[in-house]
């Protein structure tokens, strides 16, 4: 059994047909702490990583915090490299990220992190994707994961 097996819940969603789980399975973790509930799919070459916001991912402009739609965004990063890349993505580490943001997200909809492999080598994945709402983009990015052989 893989590590991200372990300690990742990837089973379907019942409530989001075509969807499945990417809830870590331990709740007092960063993911489901503070990000609450996660569901992925792949869409052909790219995937999609979504959130629900609530009150508390909101920021004193009452539009979603940026730090929650960089976590979205680091969190999607591994979610690509096990759903479109080769592998195990438990034990593995941004290396770089890189961020624009287009526009304020919407606490009231649904936040989707859409990604897609661009490289990956025996050890590094190169991901570049867009944070959406529906047809609105929110922030592009850009980044590298460092794989390291499950322990």
């Amino acid at each position: 059994m893989a590590l991200s097996d372990e300690v990742f819940d990837h089973r379907p969603d019942p409530e989001n047909p075509g969807w499945r789980h990417w809830n870590l399975k331990d709740p007092t973790l960063f993911n489901s702490a503070v990000m609450g509930k996660l569901i992925t799919r792949v869409e052909g070459d790219k995937s999609r990583l979504r959130m629900f916001p609530e009150r508390k991912h909101e920021n004193l402009q009452g539009i979603i915090h940026g730090a929650v739609t960089l976590a979205l965004i680091d969190i999607s990063m591994f979610t690509t490299m096990h759903t479109l890349g080769s592998g195990n993505a438990g034990p593995s580490v941004t290396l770089e990220l890189s961020t624009q943001f287009t526009g304020g997200g919407d606490p009231s909809r649904p936040l989707d992190a859409v990604t897609e492999i661009m490289r990956e080598t025996g050890k590094l994945v190169f991901v570049r994707g867009t944070v959406e709402q529906e047809e609105q983009i929110v922030a592009s990015f850009s980044g590298i994961v460092r794989k390291f052989p499950p322990r």
